[in-house]
């Protein structure tokens, strides 16, 4: 069961060196969970790396838990258990296949894990081994991690590798944070053809933050209001013109793009282009409309 284990195994003493440990008992209370520990090789060359995802920590913290979502991370096939001495798989694009297991299960903080790498040949799990660190962060998250290995060559090569993998952690945890995105990109645009002005209102701030902006040729807005209103103007000028998307949105680290085309009242295209959203926390936070041609609706 998830959560149902939490403990660590003991590093070998040169390996404490600037790894957390359980905290003690002044720190953690009486009834703090009991640490189990069983020994483990020292592992001398380490390398650290961080990244700020804009995520809550408890969510970031569930990809360490939730078997699909380790799996959306580190690729189809990877599975994991959520538990000290629970096993871990991670398929690699090359077909490599890392074997190991959870040496640290502590959340919503710590995660650890060994795992077989590839490198003139195959690296054992006893030989690589991985501590997350979950820390909250004025932007959302801080993922620390630290890899320690015990071959030189191997450490030097940790740097890209990690800068790649927590990349697509960021990714993976952004598609979670953001899977409503064309719900939001098609209320949007329904907004320009609402007539009630409580209503868009309404609908603007289920979708966008309160400061939400909005930017095209012909618009340069700030906050829930103005935009509201500039709908208004819209629909009192350009009667029965209606916006309509024409792709599918694309998504990537809180960005998202979307092709539209702008009909009139007899159906015709009269114009088109594409519209960049920025997303925070799963909300609008900007819009900024590219027309892909120049013509007078």
């Amino acid at each position: 069961m998830v959560g149902a284990h939490v403990g660590r195994r003991a590093l070998g003493t040169q390996d404490r060196r600037g790894t957390r440990t359980a905290p003690p008992r002044s720190e953690a209370g009486s009834k703090g969970p009991e640490i189990e520990e069983t020994p483990m090789n020292p592992l001398p060359f380490i390398v650290e790396r961080s990244i700020i995802i804009e995520a809550d920590p408890a969510l970031v913290f569930s990809f360490f838990t939730n078997p699909e979502r380790w799996a959306a991370w580190w690729g189809a096939g990877s599975t994991l258990e959520p538990r000290v001495g629970g096993a871990i798989r991670i398929v690699h694009s090359n077909g490599f296949v890392s074997t190991g297991e959870v040496f640290e299960f502590a959340p919503p903080r710590r995660f650890g894990f060994t795992f077989s790498m590839q490198h003139q040949g195959v690296i054992s799990p006893e030989d690589s081994r991985v501590s997350f660190t979950i820390e909250p962060h004025p932007k959302g998250t801080l993922a620390r991690v630290r890899h320690a290995v015990a071959d030189k060559s191997v450490a030097a090569l940790l740097p890209q590798g990690w800068r790649f993998h927590l990349s697509l952690f960021a990714n993976a945890v952004s598609n979670l944070v953001n899977a409503d995105a064309p719900k939001l990109v098609d209320a949007w645009f329904g907004l320009w053809t609402e007539p009630d002005s409580a209503a868009r209102s309404t609908t603007l701030q289920a979708i966008a933050s309160a400061d939400v902006t909005f930017r095209d040729a012909y618009s340069s807005l700030a906050g829930v209001e103005e935009i509201v209103l500039h709908i208004g103007a819209a629909q009192k000028f350009m009667p029965g013109v209606r916006l309509e998307r024409r792709s599918p949105v694309r998504h990537c680290q809180g960005t998202a793009l979307a092709d539209w085309v702008a009909l009139g009242p007899d159906g015709r295209q009269r114009m088109s282009g594409t519209n960049v959203f920025v997303m925070r926390r799963g909300r609008i936070e900007s819009v900024t409309g590219v027309a892909a041609v120049a013509e007078t609706i």
